[in-house]
């Protein structure tokens, strides 16, 4: 494997197929697996998921990722419902999640004309250098499905709001996240996901 080659960990209910595709119109060679020990070796890893986080949390502990994701060394990816996973819980089903960063993921702000789960395009309001948002300017849109998200914190590089303001790109150490889907999200998208590929830890 390259640099240019990440691996995808499969089982989170995603649709990897736009993810692979936007990958390989960057020039990655993707490997989509559910075996840890070919994450183990590779370069990048994403983890991307669709759906609840207590079906995906099961699917992780089913293939062993749930040890093995927390002690990876390389850049690693959590993309919606994946960057929700690496915080310690979810209060969707009171869930328990991979623990990188130490906090709650909470359903979006009640209460609003706003429908949740949110569904389209939003702005990014950058609050912190990241690697993973070189050359993208504030205010630039992505595009969000979710009803579930992080609180800003420490962790936050970008926040997004919806009735309240959430957590839209995260880092801590060699983890980044992106609640929105950069596959989806036209050049915006393509230039992070080319951004994450260039990491190097």
């Amino acid at each position: 494997m390259t640099a240019r080659d990440p691996v995808i960990i499969a089982g989170c209910g995603a649709n990897l197929a736009s993810l692979r595709f936007a990958l390989q119109r960057l020039g990655a060679d993707v490997l989509v697996t559910e075996d840890p020990r070919r994450a183990e070796r590779a370069s990048h890893v994403i983890l991307p998921g669709v759906g609840a986080a207590a079906p995906a949390m099961a699917a992780l502990r089913k293939t062993g990722f749930d040890e093995v994701i927390p002690k990876l060394g390389v850049p690693v990816l959590g993309i919606c419902l994946g960057m929700q996973l690496l915080f310690a819980a979810s209060d969707e089903e009171d869930t328990p999640c991979l623990g990188v960063i130490d906090a709650r993921v909470q359903l979006l702000a009640q209460g609003t004309s706003l429908p949740v789960p949110q569904m389209g395009w939003n702005a990014l309001r950058i609050v912190g250098a990241s690697k993973l948002l070189d050359g993208i300017a504030d205010g630039s849109y992505a595009y969000f499905v979710h009803s579930y998200a992080a609180p800003p914190g420490a962790y936050a590089r970008s926040l997004a709001d919806y009735g309240a303001p959430f957590s839209a790109v995260v880092e801590q150490r060699n983890f980044f996240g992106t609640q929105f889907h950069p596959e989806r999200s036209a050049r915006v998208g393509a230039q992070i996901l080319e951004n994450f590929l260039n990491i190097a830890v």
